[in-house]
């Protein structure tokens, strides 16, 4: 018989783009399919969380059993005092506001979390760290996913996850720069790049800055559904 036990619910942030689709042209909610299906693979059960109020995001954290800041465009200098090079791409206010209100939310309930790529670096400026605007080698080409290796740091989070080198998909041309409070490196790319950042703590908290989503890796995320689930049963 199919197994009656919960699955976490994992909510995943998403865009909010004018979009086209059949007779429909109007702003739309997207998310690639790719992210709830890693969730689903992983054990849970994914539900979307689409810009809103930042007031709102406490009730959203509350209403699920782990977050996934999900990857999009570059953070808006603003956010982090710094002046915006030509190479940084339109800003997001919305989805800027909605996450980092999500990330906090998450810190402040110790639900489990887990950034990628953007929600990464979004991770790391909410806790006042900062960004380097434009690095070359870690995308192959517009609209195509690059990779690397990343080597895990001995005594982290993420060594516990997946304690050997492995190479990932990504697709970024930022990355972190000054590190945001508590936060320490988990993985780095062959060039320094911190390519995976954790709170060390009692919370589960953990950012990668590839693209779990589109490889057949589960093991970050099944690691973000096994805490969820340890969370809610306790």
């Amino acid at each position: 018989m199919p197994s009656t036990a919960r699955r976490p619910l994992v909510g995943v942030s998403t865009y909010l783009e004018p979009s086209r689709w059949g007779v429909w042209e109007m702003p739309a909610v997207l998310l690639p399919a790719a992210y709830p299906r890693l969730v689903q693979r992983a054990g849970g059960v994914a539900a979307l969380l689409p810009p809103d109020d930042p007031a709102h995001a406490a009730a959203a954290v509350a209403g699920v059993d782990a977050v996934v800041v999900a990857g999009g465009p570059d953070v808006d200098p603003a956010r982090y005092g710094a002046e915006r090079d030509p190479r940084c791409g339109p800003p997001a206010p919305e989805r800027d506001a909605w996450e980092l209100a999500l990330i906090h939310a998450a810190l402040e309930s110790g639900t489990p979390l887990l950034g990628v790529c953007r929600g990464m670096q979004l991770l790391n400026v909410a806790l006042g760290g900062t960004l380097v605007q434009h690095l070359d080698g870690h995308t192959a080409s517009l609209g195509v996913f690059g990779g690397h290796l990343v080597k895990p740091v001995p005594g982290t989070l993420y060594e516990s996850v997946a304690p050997d080198p492995v190479d990932v998909p990504t697709y970024h041309h930022q990355a972190v720069d000054r590190l945001g409070r508590g936060l320490l490196p988990g993985a780095h790319a062959p060039d320094g790049t911190v390519e995976a950042l954790e709170l060390p703590g009692p919370h589960w908290v953990l950012g990668v800055q590839w693209h779990p989503e589109m490889a057949d890796d589960l093991r970050v995320m099944s690691a973000l559904v096994s805490a969820a689930g340890a969370r809610s049963a306790a």
